[in-house]
């Protein structure tokens, strides 16, 4: 009983100590709010300042500018971590979004002292990805700049059109698949050719310096910057807006892309490619002879709707979650970081939390379509049959081959490689999946959105890419385990499945293996995935909803992943044949994949 007594005196003194800052004056009261990100009161905090001020713009202007202004030199200096930022926004967010009718009752502006500079945001065209755009976007609202977000999918002409109606500062790209790249390029040439002077910022998962330096620098006149993460976009935007500051910092980025291309240069004549004559004569060899390809237990289509997301929940692989939140390392270990262990925890109790309630009132719905067929390799295709007699090709699968000159023994590999040799006489079998955990997704952000809660929104769509993940492991090992079969003894843990333990491989057309986007809509057609699992493929293929996946099944038991790297122009004409396209379009969608210039 003394025990008890003496915790509970513990625990009501922590209480007491938590609740002190509820009796600072209100304007301590707002700025401890929004550097904790405690969104309890602060409508009635912000409510209380407006009547003791004499224009509720000074609200703003005040106690609510200087507790941001707190967040942003913390989060500059290391010292807060990306979670509590976006928790400080949707503070400032509630807070604003109360003042708004009485300041347009008088008639100001929101921001009577004018923000640092407007910097306009687009995930460019054919692109559905914006979890980085709308972190970006959090983080500078955060340090005084005012964000016109276009959203995703966004045209070239939409983005010079709002540039000049809202007179922007500066324009941000993103975008995630690697035709965004691409359309990137044609975006710095239009704002060109349109004479825009504004300072373009590029950035995505599948951006990088070098490509920024090379493809997009070249074809703009103005400061082109490559922008690696949410963390590093305040500097680069205060550099660029600088008076001060700008001309050494553009100064410099010129001078490291200049660097950057004549390495690029260097490298590609550096780098030794063979003829694709010669790179198919150094493939990978297989003795089919002595191989009996395992067929499948239950061969065709597999259609899933609403599978259990108490059963994929499971299979989630934590890792990325933090990874999109800047908290780079292994799970669980990422949670004791020194450093930012504490947020990580607190991070990952919000995330299950949210987790529990998509799961309980099921706001979020799994669909998903996977197949087994008849399959040859002939050269670097793929023959997909109609039936198992093999006497109708019902589509054709086409690969890319590694072309870099390798080390003696080290095979120039194409995905083709992994399945069985029309003339071996050996019959063979490809699957194919996609899937989707994200319906739902755009309605559950948007509520969050409306609320002005950028925290939940972005948690949503990252919890959401997290679940389509682990709902394609899932399914993988039915597929290794039961359904194909030819792994029926195995039994992984996890962490196991987590580091690809297991035998074969599910490549996703689009990536390292296999770079060309356009290699989606055969998978789609041959799955009907938009009538079967209602993923539909954007002009540009990347799939909608975002938090899709999907990809191709090979059981070869020593196949592995890799890169096929760069091409030389006679695989290029090549590939351009077999699949009816002209060497232009395919230039196009492999163009950060070519080692020669088109142009």
């Amino acid at each position: 009983m003394d025990y008890a007594e003496q915790i509970e005196d513990e625990g009501g003194a922590a209480e007491k100590k938590a609740a002190a800052w509820r009796e600072e004056t209100v304007e301590e009261r707002i700025k401890h709010a929004l550097v904790k990100g405690i969104v309890d009161h602060i409508v009635d905090d912000v409510e209380e300042a407006r009547q003791a001020s004499d224009h509720p713009i000074d609200v703003i202007e005040g106690p609510m500018m200087a507790g941001m202004d707190v967040v942003g030199d913390l989060f500059g200096s290391g010292k807060m971590f990306l979670p509590q930022v976006v928790k400080s926004a949707r503070v400032m967010k509630k807070g604003v979004a109360h003042l708004v009718p009485f300041i347009e009752k008088e008639k100001e502006k929101s921001d009577a002292k004018g923000s640092k500079a407007k910097v306009l945001l687009a995930t460019v065209k054919g692109d559905v990805h914006d979890i980085g755009k709308n972190i970006v976007s959090v983080v500078l609202r955060c340090n005084n700049f005012e964000v016109i977000d276009l959203g995703v999918m966004v045209p070239a002409n939409k983005i010079l059109e709002e540039a000049k109606k809202h007179e922007v500062d500066i324009i941000g790209l993103s975008g995630l698949i690697t035709p965004s790249l691409d359309e990137m390029v044609h975006v710095a040439k239009e704002l060109k050719r349109e004479h825009f002077t504004q300072p373009l910022m590029i950035g995505g998962a599948t951006t990088s310096r070098m490509h920024t330096a090379v493809k997009i620098e070249p074809n703009y006149d103005q400061p082109v910057v490559h922008v690696l993460d949410a963390s590093r976009s305040v500097s680069v935007t205060g550099n660029l807006i600088s008076k001060t500051l700008r001309e050494a910092f553009v100064s410099e980025k010129k001078e490291e892309y200049q660097k950057l291309r004549k390495q690029h240069e260097s490298r590609s004549r550096r780098k030794e490619y063979l003829s694709i004559g010669k790179a198919r004569a150094n493939r990978l060899q297989t003795d089919w002879s002595e191989r009996e390809p395992v067929q499948p237990a239950e061969p065709g289509l597999h259609v899933y709707e609403d599978y259990p997301l108490e059963e994929i929940r499971n299979y989630i692989d934590w890792g990325p979650f933090f990874i999109a939140w800047q908290m780079k390392g292994k799970f669980p270990d990422v949670l004791e970081d020194e450093e930012y262990g504490e947020e990580a925890r607190e991070l990952y109790e919000d995330a299950n939390a949210l987790l529990d309630r998509i799961v309980k009132q099921k706001l979020l719905r799994t669909r998903a379509v996977l197949g087994f067929f008849p399959a040859n390799s002939v050269g670097d295709d793929i023959e997909i049959y109609a039936g198992e007699e093999r006497e109708e090709v019902r589509t054709v699968f086409h690969m890319l081959r590694q072309q870099a000159k390798k080390r003696r023994g080290q095979p120039n590999r194409a995905l083709s490689d992994f399945v069985a040799p029309k003339d071996s006489g050996v019959a063979d079998w490809m699957g194919g999946f996609a899937v989707t955990a994200g319906i739902g997704a755009p309605e559950l952000v948007k509520k969050f959105e409306e609320e002005h809660d950028d925290y939940n929104a972005i948690l949503t769509k990252a919890l959401a890419d997290r679940l389509a993940e682990a709902f394609t492991e899932l399914l993988h090992q039915k597929v290794r385990t039961r359904l194909w079969g030819y792994a029926s003894g195995e039994n992984l843990s996890n962490e196991e499945l987590i580091k690809e333990q297991y035998q074969g491989i599910r490549p996703a057309p689009g990536y390292p293996a296999q770079p060309d986007h356009t290699e989606k809509r055969i998978l789609f057609d041959l799955l009907e995935v938009e009538q079967n699992a209602e993923i539909t493929l954007t002009e540009h293929y990347a799939m909608s909803p975002a938090s899709s996946v999907s990809g191709l099944y090979f059981a070869y038991p020593e196949a592995d992943y890799f890169n096929v790297g760069n091409l030389k122009r006679d695989q290029v004409e090549d590939y351009a044949r077999r699949k009816g396209m002209t060497v232009e379009e395919v230039e196009r969608w492999l163009q950060s994949s070519l080692n020669y210039d088109p142009d």
